[in-house]
């Protein structure tokens, strides 16, 4: 009598997307670059905030999948396993800790919000004074024009990152023409906001462990739903929702990711050990 073999490809495939699902979603509700997003769209066009906004949290799920990829290639497979299971539990304690030291309400999100709303406002004055021509730096400002004898002390590496800032000056100032710059705005703040979060380094370390396209697949879906709940009424979704709750809820499902994949790097190196007994016949 023939016993069913479960498809484990299948419940592989159905893990990948929906742990990449679960951990935007807990990661992404609340955070910075939800609020921006809400933001945007309460002063321009919500259909370009959202594609602008998106745009820029595909990239960086692209990017970071696939670069998790890369990782196998690199050192074994049981090891990306163990790193990944490290890396959730490290996570989720330290999200715990954070959800301890929260006070209950909406103190929290007011001061992302506020911090958001600081970040949206010096990119638009800076973008319009580089549009005039005519920025002034902040240091110079703050100092009175002392900055600017410093920078006569050691004239190399000011250069340097000034023929920096120019050249992304002059790129964002391309886009801004072909895009448009509401586009724009949105998908650098958000890229910025994005690039070294607990989210993209999250995405790196499934996409070590599972397959990069489900991976890539499941934290767009979860990308989208977080970034078209902000556009459309991301402010109002910030006022009722409790951070310490949200961040709570995403402690626990991360140190649960991490015993799996703990479970998984054991059970990878258990299968790796060679039978013994073999080798005395």
């Amino acid at each position: 009598m023939a016993t069913a073999i479960p498809d484990t490809h299948a419940e592989s495939g159905f893990q990948a997307l929906a742990q990449s699902f679960a951990m935007i979603i807990v990661s992404e509700i609340g955070d910075k670059t939800f609020l921006i997003a809400a933001i945007l769209a309460m002063r321009h066009p919500r259909m370009v905030v959202f594609a602008g906004a998106f745009g820029s949290l595909v990239v960086m799920s692209m990017l970071s999948a696939a670069l998790g990829h890369l990782l196998p290639t690199l050192i074994p497979k049981k090891w990306t396993q163990a790193l990944a299971a490290v890396l959730f539990l490290v996570f989720g304690l330290k999200m715990l800790q954070e959800a301890r030291e929260m006070k209950a309400g909406n103190d929290k999100i007011r001061e992302e919000m506020k911090e958001a709303e600081e970040e949206i406002e010096g990119d638009e004055a800076e973008r319009q004074g580089a549009g005039n021509g005519r920025a002034v730096p902040l240091e110079d400002l703050e100092e009175g024009g002392r900055a600017r004898h410093a920078r006569t002390r050691s004239q190399s590496s000011p250069v340097r990152s000034s023929a920096a800032k120019t050249l992304l000056d002059k790129s964002r100032t391309y886009c801004s023409v072909l895009l448009g710059p509401h586009f724009t705005q949105a998908f650098v703040l958000t890229f910025l906001g994005e690039w070294g979060d607990r989210s993209q380094i999250s995405t790196i370390a499934l996409g070590a462990a599972h397959n990069v396209y489900l991976v890539t697949i499941g934290t767009v879906a979860g990308h989208a739903c977080c970034t078209a709940l902000a556009v459309i009424g991301g402010r109002y979704v910030s006022t009722k929702i409790s951070v310490k709750h949200v961040t709570l809820s995403g402690s626990i499902l991360f140190i649960i990711f991490g015993m799996i994949y703990l479970y998984e790097a054991f059970h990878a190196i258990d299968i790796e050990v060679p039978d013994i007994s073999y080798y005395h016949h």
